[in-house]
């Protein structure tokens, strides 16, 4: 019953480690764990595999840090708005050799948490059969998949894909109490397969509210204090993705950092340096993550992206 909360560096000294697997929540411009991905780049936490469906924002940024050996996901899309949707540090890194990528769609990826998280070997599945996914696979994968007969069914091919069990989840959340109860609103997409499937798991939130609040209305808890070993209170700590009912995300900060990424893919020695200012300017240079916030725009920005969101709703 103790309280879990603490610092985003606390959490990531004490559960991030060198070759680490981590997997992210959000997805394409949404719920992305922004603060925490952050503080893994200003703790250069390196040779990391990343996990998740859509990895996003955070999954690119990581990769431009260079602290990624490998991701394995459905996709890394960005793109909204008129803001181009690929990865470019993750291409970049791609096609220069410096990165593995294995490639599965989204129902293999959470399929894969879903064998993780009750503990069992691999998921039976039929969607990949017949995709182009199967063919190929990651230098480091021993074995990507299975296709056995149906014992029912003799003659109809079902595929197994191998569980995934990350060392670490990180999430970003609305609320969560000082115990780890964490309350998803909106779209919680593969998130409570993910976190279930964990070993460790950092919850960022928006706020914190008491866990009398959770106890009164426990059927708003989307992730339960028994899967959560870290809470980290972070109030826009999603930006510059949007949190659902909270802020929108922020169009003209995801399309700068687009720019600076595509230029270190196409643009050379030149703009691998527009890249590297981004994050010094950024991240390496914050010492907290409300430090960048006010880099990028400070209380003015975040009205905004508030005032967005509440357009929405």
């Amino acid at each position: 019953m103790n309280s879990k909360i603490m610092t985003a560096s606390e959490a990531v000294e004490r559960f991030i480690f060198d070759g680490a697997s981590v997997g992210f929540s959000g997805q394409n411009v949404v719920g992305a764990p922004m603060a925490i991905t952050h503080e893994i780049i200003r703790q250069k936490k390196k040779n990391l595999t990343l996990l998740g469906c859509n990895l996003s924002l955070p999954a690119d940024i990581l990769i431009g840090a260079g602290l990624v050996r490998k991701c394995e996901w459905g996709t890394c899309n960005i793109g909204y708005r008129g803001i181009p949707s690929m990865g470019y540090s993750a291409r970049k890194y791609y096609q220069e050799g410096k990165l593995e990528i294995e490639d599965y769609e989204h129902l293999g990826m959470v399929s894969r948490f879903l064998a993780g998280e009750m503990g069992l070997p691999f998921m039976p599945v039929m969607s990949s059969l017949g995709s182009d996914i199967l063919k190929y696979k990651a230098p480091s994968t021993e074995k990507k998949f299975e296709i056995i007969e149906n014992p029912w069914n003799p003659g109809e091919k079902v595929l197994l894909m191998p569980a995934a069990t990350p060392d670490v989840a990180i999430v970003h959340v609305q609320r969560a109490d000082e115990m780890g109860d964490a309350i998803m609103e909106g779209f919680t997409a593969t998130i409570p397969e993910l976190v279930r499937a964990s070993k460790k798991v950092i919850v960022s939130c928006e706020e914190i509210i008491s866990s009398e609040e959770t106890r009164n209305y426990p059927e708003m808890t989307t992730i339960p204090y028994i899967y959560v070993d870290a809470v980290v209170e972070q109030p826009w700590g999603s930006h510059p993705t949007a949190t659902y009912r909270y802020y929108d995300c922020d169009v003209e900060h995801l399309r700068m950092y687009q720019e600076c990424a595509e230029a270190a893919l196409k643009e050379g020695k030149s703009g691998m340096q527009k890249y590297q200012d981004y994050l010094q300017e950024y991240v390496l240079s914050c010492d907290t993550f409300n430090d960048y916030l006010e880099k990028i725009g400070g209380v003015k920005k975040l009205m905004e992206l508030k005032q967005r969101m509440r357009e929405v709703i």
